[in-house]
């Protein structure tokens, strides 16, 4: 089970915030800009975004498992 810690939260996690809502109001402003809400270029582009965005906020407030051997 994945367990998310606010504790973590720092830089990165803005970041990653930030690349995730570049990405979802990149492809609102294209879409209401030239009309177009399926275009294979636009998919391309906010797809690295979002999903960059998303792994980085997982990754960053993931907690850390401590082992004792």
């Amino acid at each position: 089970m994945i367990k998310l810690n606010l504790k973590n939260f720092n830089f990165y996690t803005i970041l990653s915030i930030l690349f995730l809502l570049a990405g979802l109001l990149y492809y609102i402003y294209w879409g209401t800009r030239y009309g177009i809400w399926y275009d294979i270029g636009i998919y391309s582009i906010v797809i690295v975004l979002v999903i960059a965005g998303i792994i980085g906020i997982f990754l960053t407030l993931m907690e850390k498992e401590e082992t004792q051997d």
